[in-house]
C-alpha cells in the first residue's frame, strides 16, 4: 500500500511539473528553499510536496511551535532534500540563511462567515514580521506570498522591504496559483476536455470579485454560452467559500493551497535554474493597470520575474469585470500600505 501511494504522488507530482529526476545534486543546482508556518493546514502538505521536488537540495520548516515533528515526519522520505526543522522566533534567522526561495503559508485560516478581510489584522501582522527578518536573513531571495488577504498583504511585504532597502519588485510575489487551478478544473468539467490540457489565465487579485478568470482565452477552447462562463467565473470567485463552508468549521482551503503554492515554487526554482518560458500568474508589482499591484501572466528567470506579461484580447464581459474589480483591489493594495507605514 505505501509503496503504491509513493507511486501514485510520483505520478502526480511529474504530471503537474513537479518532474521526478535523478536525485544525485549534479542534476539540479542546490536550492534552499525555506516554509514559513511549516506546522499548519497548508504547511504541513506543502512541506510534503516540496520534499517531493528533486530541485530542492535543503528544505528548512519554520513555525511557532510543532515544526519538529513535522519535519522528523518527512525527513524519511527517500528524495534529494535535507530537512530541517526550526521553532519559535529565536530561530527564524537560522531557518531563512541562504534560502532561495522562501514560501509564507504562515497565518490563520478562515472559517465560516469569515472574509478574506477578516482575517486582516492578525496575517498583516504575521507578514510584516516575517518580511522583517527575510530582509535581514535573505534578502535576495524570491518571496511567495500565500498568507491571506494576499491583496494586502503583498503590498506590506513591499513596503517592509523598502524600509529595509531590500526591495526588488522582481522577488515579490503573491501566489494566486489556486486561482488558476480551479479555473482549469472547473472549466474542464463544463467543456468536456482533458484537465491536463488546459490552460486558463486569471488575472485581477485574490478574492472575491477581484478574481477575473479569462475564459476568452482558455485553451482548448469550446463553445461555452455566456451562462456557462458566468457561472465558471463566479465559482472560480468563491472557490474559496465553497471549501469553507464543505468543511462545515473545521478549516479551509489546505490541501488545494499547498498544491497551488508547490506549483508556483517549482516555477520560480525552474526560472532561478535558466528553464525557459516558464510562465505563471502572480500577483506582483505592475503596470499592466494603473493599479500598483495586480496579478497576471508573469515570466520567470534567474532574477524572478523577467517580464510582466499583458492582458491581452478581453471579452466584453471580461472588460466589465476588470473595471469592477478595480476599486475593491485599489482598496485592499492602499490598506496593506497604510497598515505598514502605521
Amino acid at each position: 500500500m505505501r509503496t503504491s501511494m509513493v507511486r501514485l504522488l510520483a505520478r502526480t507530482t511529474s504530471t503537474a511539473g513537479l518532474t521526478r529526476r535523478g536525485f544525485a545534486s549534479e542534476s539540479a543546482p542546490d536550492r534552499k528553499v525555506a516554509i514559513l508556518g511549516a506546522a499548519g493546514g497548508i504547511g504541513q502538505p506543502l512541506s510534503l510536496l516540496m520534499k517531493l521536488n528533486p530541485l530542492v537540495s535543503r528544505l528548512a520548516l519554520y513555525d511557532i511551535a510543532g515544526t519538529p515533528g513535522v519535519a522528523a515526519d518527512v525527513s524519511h522520505i527517500n528524495t534529494r532534500s535535507e530537512i530541517l526543522g526550526y521553532a519559535g522566533e529565536e530561530q527564524l534567522g537560522k531557518a531563512l540563511e541562504g534560502a532561495d526561495v522562501v514560501i509564507i503559508p504562515a497565518g490563520v485560516p478562515r472559517k465560516p462567515g469569515m472574509t478574506r478581510d477578516d482575517l486582516f489584522n492578525i496575517n498583516a501582522g504575521i507578514v510584516k514580521s516575517l518580511c522583517t527578518a527575510i530582509a535581514k536573513y535573505c534578502p535576495h531571495a524570491l518571496v511567495n506570498v500565500i498568507s491571506n488577504p494576499v491583496n494586502s498583504t503583498v503590498p506590506i511585504a513591499s513596503e517592509v522591504f523598502k524600509k529595509a532597502g531590500t526591495y526588488d519588485e522582481k522577488r515579490l510575489f503573491g501566489v494566486t496559483t489556486l486561482d488558476v487551478v480551479r479555473a482549469k478544473t472547473f472549466y474542464a468539467g463544463k467543456a468536456k476536455v482533458n484537465v491536463a490540457d488546459v490552460n486558463v489565465p486569471v488575472v485581477g487579485g485574490h478574492a472575491g470579485v477581484t478574481i477575473l478568470p479569462l475564459f476568452s482565452q482558455a485553451t482548448p477552447s469550446a463553445n461555452l454560452s455566456s451562462e456557462d462562463i458566468q457561472a465558471l467565473t463566479k465559482r472560480t470567485q468563491d472557490g474559496g467559500t465553497e471549501v469553507v463552508e464543505a468543511k462545515a468549521g473545521k478549516g479551509s482551503a489546505t490541501l488545494s493551497m499547498a498544491y497551488a503554492g508547490a506549483i508556483f515554487a517549482d516555477a520560480c526554482l525552474k526560472g532561478l535554474n535558466g528553464v525557459p518560458d516558464v510562465v505563471e500568474c502572480s500577483f506582483v508589482q505592475s503596470t499592466v493597470t494603473d493599479l500598483p499591484f495586480f496579478a497576471s501572466k508573469v515570466r520567470l528567470g534567474k532574477n524572478g520575474v523577467e517580464e510582466v506579461l499583458g492582458l491581452g484580447a478581453l471579452s466584453d464581459y471580461e472588460k466589465e469585470g476588470l473595471e469592477a474589480l478595480k476599486p475593491e483591489l485599489k482598496s485592499s493594495i492602499e490598506k496593506g500600505i497604510r497598515f505598514a507605514n502605521a
